[in-house]
């Protein structure tokens, strides 16, 4: 059983590359997946990367809404941009419409570290490793990480389940499964990229949700 800190990098080589070349943007600075729901798809959640000299940012998108035809009974949206200068986060901004509560964070890098505030969070230092938990990037998993829906810092136990195919569209795809039990209550899945190319958790109506890379 692995716990949260997994020692999957390479510091030898992380130290010879250039800038990103640890992380994991996606080639064509993209990423999409459907939202499905009972064999339905609910939404979709996209992350765009844009880089420009040391600066990479990851603009990040995602809507759900549930019904019957045009008439919706829930609706979700969250929206975050979180700023990177060469390998580290300098900021984050982050808002969120769930089914109508409003919930916020942000967060700015000072001397004294990644200082953390939201709507159910107070003002905070983040730990040094830890990362916003917006998924494309593995290292999440290796330190306790923020919520971009409202700021709170979260301590789940991580475990490697193993290695299994995923599905994503047109294909499988041989991941590693991670399995996040406590205070976040998922299943998410990475490529030996490593990419993220899956993710499952129980919605709170007790219907499983999962992502379908597009």
């Amino acid at each position: 059983m692995i716990g949260r800190r997994l020692m999957l990098a390479a510091p030898a080589m992380l130290a010879i590359r250039p800038a990103y070349a640890a992380l994991p943007v996606p080639p064509g600075g993209r990423l999409a997946f459907h939202i499905l729901r009972k064999g339905s798809t609910i939404g979709e959640h996209t992350e765009t990367f844009q880089q420009s000299g040391t600066t990479l940012i990851v603009s990040v998108l995602v809507e759900i809404a549930i019904g019957i035809g045009p008439v919706k009974f829930f609706r979700y949206k969250n929206s975050a941009t979180v700023r990177w200068e060469a390998e580290q986060v300098v900021s984050i901004d982050a808002e969120t419409n769930d089914d109508g509560t409003p919930q916020r964070m942000s967060a700015r890098r000072d001397s004294s570290g990644l200082v953390v505030e939201g709507s159910k969070a107070v003002r905070y230092v983040a730990p040094p490793r830890s990362l916003p938990g917006t998924h494309w990037n593995r290292a999440m998993l290796d330190a306790p990480f923020i919520n971009t829906e409202d700021g709170r810092l979260m301590h789940p136990t991580v475990t490697l389940a193993g290695t299994e195919k995923v599905a994503v569209t047109g294909g499988t795809v041989d991941a590693q499964h991670f399995a996040l039990r406590g205070d976040a209550n998922l299943d998410t899945f990475y490529d030996l990229t490593p990419a993220w190319v899956g993710l499952r958790f129980t919605a709170k109506d007790g219907s499983e949700i999962r992502y379908l890379r597009a």
